[in-house]
């Protein structure tokens, strides 16, 4: 994630390579720059008896350098390149020690360093090799954080989009795609060898999942059913786990950091999802992020729904993985912290105490500022303050979590029903109901975004016009948010709550869409499907889907001209109205 995401995706063609590097695509090896040792407080000590759970308590409170080294300029690397001109592409200064001082002072005991390595390789031309300029950039900033006390993530961060490579219909594709991330990994491990346990390698960010089909870089890609995104996905990881461990040295018992898939909680619980094996013992963890709207409420439902998905994580942390929330975050307006931040976070890090994981809020100098080097707002400061690791370290494990528990409960109990009276029409079992599911491209404004039709989950002030469904006709639903300073599209879809339960097969057609009052055209045609078989949707915009799914429907059956996204809108949304036929498939 997550601020800038909705950038626009670089294109790039991948061609062949040669082998190296324990059968990696062309590639430095790096360990002989680390084998020289940067100035550094850390001691290089690996703890092997201490095991994933128990760092995940360490790790405290963390924070992300967000939008720094993973700020994506591929396409104006050469050899020479500055790295800090990547650091600064997405509008954050450069990296300094005293803004990580001034993060810690802040009650941050950790640092996770999203980064996008091929900023500095040319591997459209089949070379794998980091520039080594990259390499000590990075470590630079890994060095701040250590010498300042901090635990580091380092990973590999969305690139580009080139693990749309792994999705491809062509085998020489991902033949390639699995020789880039060998090569990488291998680089990247020996590079920082010499580092202690405190330094953490993650293998991926939110691409391990449906993005495998991304055709951003690879037009092959798209072909990997769902099943097979699982497969693709575990094997993946399985090799990031092998990569690393070959390196030898401190890499055979350090800590590796396994991305869920998506990051999506629910989606990483499925059995389909199978963690690597690993020749260390106790030293995997797995990371999945939390941004569920809320938009941010803080009603009943909210906590509820909060509380149930970290709970259902426990599945892993009971086998011993430690759990990592790689990001969450309830994304600022304008620089404005919304009402219900500060209830948002202190709720999930009870969660996060309750259960043993570790938090990294996801920031872009939206709660720390890097220029003034403190906190923007001291309601979430106090939070932080207050919930560093050394404030609770005098408690056990035990009193940690009976504490934690007590206050989820204590929240829960007092949370409100709803925010505001909602006189639109609610679904119950027997009703199907149409609506607008809708996220601001600033994710500052919702209504019911998700399968399942919840009309409390929006943000305050938006006012909405569902309409009951009762048989085949024509429908209008819409929403206004002129109150609200909604800009922008991040999702939206055409929701029919019970849809599929009580008209099974039925397709909706978009027939018009009204941004403002006036007629918009759209880009593609809209297709319906299902992701739960109780709900009944049609994408407008969706940027994390690629290609329709296997069993998605369109009136005339072809889907050649469908796509998940039919909308192109970036101004202010006042209303939005949509108009649509629903009948059964010819």
């Amino acid at each position: 994630m997550r601020t800038i995401k909705a950038i626009s995706l670089l294109t790039a063609a991948v061609m062949g390579c040669t082998a190296l590097l324990a059968g990696c695509g062309k590639g430095s090896d790096s360990s002989s720059k680390a084998e020289e040792g940067a100035k550094t407080s850390d001691d290089g000590s690996i703890n092997k008896d201490l095991t994933a759970t128990e760092l995940a308590r360490l790790l405290g409170n963390g924070t992300n350098l967000g939008n720094t080294m993973e700020a994506y300029g591929h396409k104006s690397y050469s050899a020479d390149t500055d790295p800090e001109s990547f650091e600064t592409l997405w509008g954050q200064p450069v990296t300094t020690e005293e803004m990580i001082k001034g993060m810690k002072a802040s009650g941050f005991d950790s640092l996770r360093v999203p980064v996008a390595w091929t900023n500095a390789m040319e591997y459209e031309k089949g070379d794998y090799t980091i520039n080594e300029a990259y390499l000590d950039r990075v470590e630079e900033i890994i060095n701040y954080a250590l010498d300042n006390d901090m635990y580091v993530i380092i990973n590999d961060h969305w690139d580009g989009s080139w693990w749309g490579m792994f999705g491809s219909s062509e085998q020489s594709d991902v033949d390639k795609a699995f020789e880039m991330y060998k090569s990488m990994w291998t680089q990247i491990a020996n590079r920082y060898k010499k580092y202690s346990d405190r330094l953490i390698f993650e293998g991926a960010n939110e691409e391990l999942g449906d993005r495998l089909n991304d055709t951003d870089v690879c037009k092959n890609s798209g072909s990997l059913s769902k099943a097979e995104c699982y497969e693709m996905a575990n094997k993946i990881n399985q090799t990031f786990v092998d990569t690393v461990r070959a390196t030898g040295g401190n890499n055979e018992q350090r800590f590796l950091l396994i991305a869920g898939y998506n990051t999506d909680i629910t989606m990483t619980c499925s059995n389909k999802f199978q963690m690597p094996t690993d020749t260390a013992k106790d030293k995997l963890l797995l990371s999945v992020h939390y941004y569920t709207p809320w938009d941010y409420c803080g009603t009943k439902t909210d906590y509820e729904e909060q509380n149930r998905l970290f709970r259902n994580m426990t599945k892993y942390s009971e086998q011993g993985y430690g759990i990592i929330i790689g990001e969450y975050a309830v994304l600022t307006n304008g620089g404005d912290v919304k009402k219900g931040t500060d209830k948002f976070i202190n709720n999930l890090l009870d969660n996060c105490d309750a259960y043993g994981f570790a938090p990294f809020l996801w920031d872009c100098s939206d709660f720390f500022s890097r220029s003034e080097l403190k906190m923007r707002d001291e309601t979430v400061a106090k939070i932080f303050d207050e919930r560093r690791r050394d404030n609770q370290s005098s408690m056990t494990v035990e009193e940690e979590r009976a504490a934690a528990v007590k206050k989820l409960d204590e929240t829960l109990a007092a949370a409100p029903e709803k925010l505001t009276d909602d006189t639109a029409p609610q679904a119950d079992e027997n009703t199907a109901v149409a609506w607008i599911m809708y996220q601001s491209a600033d994710f500052s404004v919702c209504y019911s975004v998700g399968d399942e039709y919840d009309p409390v989950s929006k943000s305050d002030g938006v006012i909405a016009e569902n309409a009951v469904i009762d048989g085949e006709g024509t429908y209008t639903v819409s929403l206004d948010m002129t109150s609200n300073n909604a800009n922008g599209i991040a999702f939206s879809a055409l929701g029919i709550a019970n849809g599929e339960k009580l008209y099974p097969g039925y397709i909706a057609t978009i027939d018009e869409i009204k941004i403002n009052g006036e007629a918009v055209e759209t880009t593609a045609e809209g297709y319906t499907t299902s992701d739960d078989q109780l709900c009944t949707r049609v994408n407008l915009v969706n940027q994390w889907v690629s290609t329709p799914p296997e069993d998605a429907r369109i009136a005339g059956g072809d889907l050649s001209k469908a796509s998940p996204t039919i909308l192109d809108y970036a101004g202010k949304i006042n209303t939005l109205e949509i108009t649509f036929t629903y009948a059964p498939a010819a």
